[in-house]
């Protein structure tokens, strides 16, 4: 039988015991040695997620699939979290005449008993995976509503900065030529220029997005709904108050929705998200 070894680890489970890819990959091997089992290549994703399909050693490995006859991995949630990707999985791998196996679970998907044990054990997975993005969830909304900025020090919500903005020590800094760019788009717009001729003129004029990219209709409208500009940043529906600088007023950042959400021509998708004015 010829193996592929598959072993991952997530960001967050770099420092956890027993999930070291050195770990899992000296346990599948062993365990290959006891099978007899010939083992082709190993695939090792670091710092992927389960959730996350697009791996680049696991779409490898199923690609390579005429090399090997059987999928080994420490145990379920190496290969997925998510009992939908798995069972797709499951079925290229029907399809290819493949097997899988999980070592330390002690589960064959070649009998029917194995595919059934194998298809609970990964919704119990997806549920692990589920209740802990509502707890971080819950965590980083418990965050947002307690979270109290002051004019000396302004921190984020964990997120990475966007256009006009970095962090430095943890604290929200303008970028001011970023900002001037940015203070332009909204003039630009609450005077009747239109997004796509705004983009036009950015692009003739050399100003590129933080990535050197050329601006287009999507991006400067992630800019200007974006209400960090007017002074608050936004988690769900939570606005936290910061006192960096700012491109536009709470006033004209309104304006700008109330004209954005006009232009929407399904009156049922016209909906404006509006920031306080009272504190400015």
């Amino acid at each position: 039988m010829r193996a592929a070894l598959y072993v991952r680890v997530s960001t967050d489970e770099q420092a956890m015991e027993g999930y070291s890819l050195d770990a899992q990959k000296a346990i599948l091997h062993d365990y290959c040695i006891s099978e007899d089992w010939e083992v082709v290549d190993v695939y090792e994703d670091d710092g992927f997620s389960g959730t996350n399909i697009k791996r680049p050693a696991y779409q490898r490995m199923i690609a390579e699939h005429d090399r090997w006859d059987v999928i080994l991995v420490l145990k379920m949630d190496r290969i997925h979290r998510n009992s939908r990707n798995f069972m797709f999985m499951m079925e290229e791998l029907d399809r290819y005449g493949k097997k899988f196996v999980s070592c330390m679970e002690a589960l064959d998907t070649t009998n029917a008993l194995g595919r059934f044990v194998v298809d609970m054990i990964q919704r119990l997975a997806q549920l692990e995976s589920e209740q802990i993005g509502e707890r971080t969830y819950m965590g980083m909304k418990e965050k947002a509503e307690s979270m109290e900025n002051t004019a000396v020090r302004s921190t984020t919500l964990g997120f990475n900065p966007p256009y006009g903005y970095v962090l430095e020590d943890g604290m929200l800094m303008p970028v001011d030529d970023e900002l001037d760019a940015v203070f332009g788009i909204f003039a630009a717009y609450m005077n009747g220029s239109t997004v796509d001729s705004i983009a036009y003129d950015l692009n003739r004029e050399g100003i590129l997005t933080r990535k050197g990219n050329p601006w287009n209709k999507y991006n400067l409208g992630n800019i200007l709904h974006n209400p960090i500009y007017a002074g608050y940043m936004r988690w769900d529906d939570v606005l936290v108050r910061h006192y960096s600088r700012v491109a536009v007023s709470p006033v004209e950042y309104n304006v700008v929705q109330r004209k954005m959400s006009e232009k929407v021509r399904d009156p049922k998708k016209r909906t404006v998200s509006l920031v306080p004015e009272e504190d400015f």
